[in-house]
């Protein structure tokens, strides 16, 4: 076992009292958000209709169904796959090697429930147990962070993360002390990074298309659109899986509750709040409307780079991270066909604001200790971080 890092390195997310509140904040505004998308009003800021009580939120069937959903994908997870890639070399110069199937399970998934549809599964009656599920994924993700925990405390010193290793059992829980923990071939934290979530996320998006077809006879365009979008943009994930490989959740963070959390609970139930708000907020969109929407949904297709040079042209000439522009871009598409009357559809722009800024920071240190004066050099050439002339 390693022995904690120096107690001089500055700590993430406010330290242990600031990730203490995060791991009560994050459930609260999750839940927050579940209960206003149906309520009248639908406000962002204003209270929830009413506080759930235990038997509102607890329910076996939703447990069964959310380990049923994490075991179906864990079995797509370990059929053969198309390609098997190595990641970035790990502190012990090794490489681990990682199945590219990711966009097989998405299309397995589709084919599973594209038959039961055809069956007659009620897939519509799922909306109506969002609040229970998102508690058994609370419940779940809780439980599996404290697992990885433990099994960190008998992992080699060169399977932990630089972070999460501080010696605080509260910031080191959240964090996640381990950063590749596995079992035999099967790697948690990446089945966990685009699988479940991400494709529960399109579930949940579907269910809540056919629940508002079986209420009004046909879906909106609005919610038609926001389908399209969002699993467009978890097919083009799950086809470019590899990539993931090079993130900073992959690389350097280890694997606790922040990323457990944001992945099993946070991603299905908060990502789908477009669709959400729509089901009981139908909104009139009209066919000029929605091209005008699509064509900036369509400016979100600016390019990424993971090589070792930097680059001073193109999009990285004007902006250092290119990236997280169209990442925003991409979330306001997302949350236009929802209309303007309400601030709650666009919580995710909101809240992605926070999240990319953040990282970017984050994003910032990590490239100055990689290329040292080079990055001062970049930044002097390129000196806006997300926004031309804003930020």
């Amino acid at each position: 076992m390693a022995s904690p890092q120096d107690s001089r390195a500055p700590l993430e997310f406010g330290g242990p009292l600031g990730t203490a509140a995060m791991m009560a904040l994050l459930p609260a505004t999750m839940f927050h958000l579940l209960l206003v998308a149906r309520s009248g009003p639908a406000r962002l800021l204003g209270p929830p209709p009413y506080l759930p009580g235990l038997e509102d939120l607890w329910s076996p069937r939703a447990l069964v169904l959310l380990l049923s959903w994490l075991g179906l994908q864990a079995a797509f997870y370990l059929l053969p796959a198309r390609k098997v890639a190595e990641g970035m070399e790990l502190k012990d110069k090794s490489h681990l090697r990682y199945p590219i199937n990711g966009f097989q399970s998405l299309m397995l998934t589709a084919l599973l429930f594209g038959l039961g549809l055809l069956a007659g599964l009620p897939l519509g009656t799922l909306s109506e147990m969002l609040l229970p599920l998102a508690f058994a994924a609370t419940l779940t993700t809780f439980v599996f962070s404290l697992l990885l925990y433990m099994k960190a405390q008998v992992a080699p010193a060169s399977a932990l993360a630089s972070g999460g290793n501080s010696g605080n059992p509260i910031y080191d829980f959240f964090l996640g002390r381990e950063l590749n923990p596995r079992i035999c071939s099967f790697d948690f934290k990446y089945f966990c990074e685009l699988r479940p979530g991400l494709i529960g996320w399109v579930l949940i998006n579907l269910a809540l298309l056919v629940r508002e077809a079986e209420l009004w006879g046909s879906p909106s365009l609005a919610m038609c659109l926001v389908n399209c979008f969002q699993l467009l943009y978890v097919g083009d994930a799950l086809w470019h899986e590899e990539a993931v490989l090079t993130t900073m959740d992959i690389t350097h963070d280890g694997f606790g509750f922040m990323l457990a959390f944001g992945d099993l609970a946070w991603v299905p139930f908060t990502y789908s709040l477009q669709a959400q708000f729509l089901l009981y907020h139908r909104q009139p969109l009209g066919l000029p409307m929605a091209i005008v929407i699509c064509l900036i949904n369509g400016l979100e297709t600016i390019p990424t780079a993971t090589g070792r040079r930097l680059l001073v042209s193109g999009w990285w000439g004007m902006v250092r991270h290119p990236n997280y522009l169209g990442d925003l871009i991409m979330a306001l598409a997302w949350s236009l066909p929802c209309g303007v009357s309400h601030l709650l559809p666009y919580f995710y722009l909101l809240y992605f604001t926070v999240l990319l800024v953040h990282r970017e920071a984050r994003d910032e240190r990590q490239c100055l200790q990689k290329y040292g004066r080079a990055w001062h050099e970049y930044c002097q050439r390129v000196p806006y971080r997300i926004m031309p002339y804003i930020y």
